[in-house]
């Protein structure tokens, strides 16, 4: 019968083995995907000592598979966005830390609108694993939040994440939906796909082989889902109202340029993810 393993041993080498793979946060997966296999979590790993064979072997597994790049949220099958936790796997797209941020955005735009006496209306575009819907049905409670996604995986992931928060979920394309909210919406804030199809090689194998391209690609300059939230978002919001929308950091200048040009919105403003890089725009649709 084969021996315990020392916790520190068992993750220095998955560690090495993660780096060595090109994975960008090793110490960090590692652990977590020690927590996962021992149902724990990453800072009550301290407390033990040894981790029994059967664990040891799972462990393995895992680490092997996450090596060979599979997205760390996949092998757990859960992502944290703000306050919510989402069911994720494969044929959905993980949402990244940095989509917190326009998220925010969205939250603070709805509060504004319930604190001045009225029910905030909000929709998510693209909405994928219903993150960015299920974060304003959690923080905004009494907010009208609509969510809509055309892949059809995608969308069985946002079913799932997005039972019981009383979002209006549907399936549909973001160039159409919700014509019954037509002037209606105070905030439409999206994640578009945004990848230019040439910037393929450049792509992190984790998003590239295992994201739906549909959430990552938007034609040869990566600005055509933009166009079209900018169309949409005209027709779907009040007087007033505001949108917001996540792009590449080097579309610091021409995703804003998007709205600037159809003459339809002011206070068209870019802001930047926490590390300084450009990562959204938002306008507001002028009276």
């Amino acid at each position: 019968m084969s021996a315990p393993t020392p916790r520190r041993a068992l993750l220095a080498e998955a560690t090495a083995r993660l780096r060595e793979a090109g994975v960008a946060s090793p110490e960090h997966d590692a652990a977590e995907l020690l927590a996962h296999v021992l149902g724990t979590t990453r800072g009550r790993l301290v407390l033990l000592d040894e981790v029994a064979p059967a664990a040891v072997e799972e462990y393995a597994a895992l680490v092997a598979r996450r090596a060979a790049r599979e997205p760390l949220q996949h092998l757990t099958g859960s992502a944290w966005f703000r306050h919510v936790e989402l069911a994720v796997g494969p044929g959905v797209f993980v949402p990244r830390p940095e989509t917190e941020l326009l998220a925010g955005w969205a939250i603070e735009r709805a509060t504004a609108v319930a604190e001045a006496g009225r029910t905030p209306v909000v929709v998510d575009l693209c909405t994928g694993s219903g993150a960015i819907a299920k974060a304003l049905a959690d923080e905004v409670p009494q907010a009208q939040v609509h969510a809509v996604e055309l892949d059809e995986a995608a969308h069985r992931w946002a079913e799932r994440n997005l039972a019981g928060t009383g979002v209006d979920l549907r399936q549909g394309d973001l160039a159409t939906a919700f014509d019954d909210l037509a002037g209606a919406v105070d905030v439409v804030v999206c994640n578009p796909p945004y990848i230019p199809l040439e910037a393929w090689e450049s792509v992190a194998p984790e998003a590239r082989d295992h994201d739906p391209h549909l959430a990552l690609f938007s034609g040869d300059d990566g600005l055509e889902a933009m166009r079209v939230l900018e169309r949409r978002a005209a027709l779907l919001l009040r007087p007033g109202g505001e949108v917001g929308a996540e792009h590449a950091d080097v579309q610091g200048t021409s995703a804003p340029a998007v709205f600037t040009a159809t003459g339809r919105w002011t206070e068209v403003r870019d802001h930047p993810d926490l590390a300084g890089r450009a990562r959204f725009v938002t306008a507001r649709l002028a009276r």
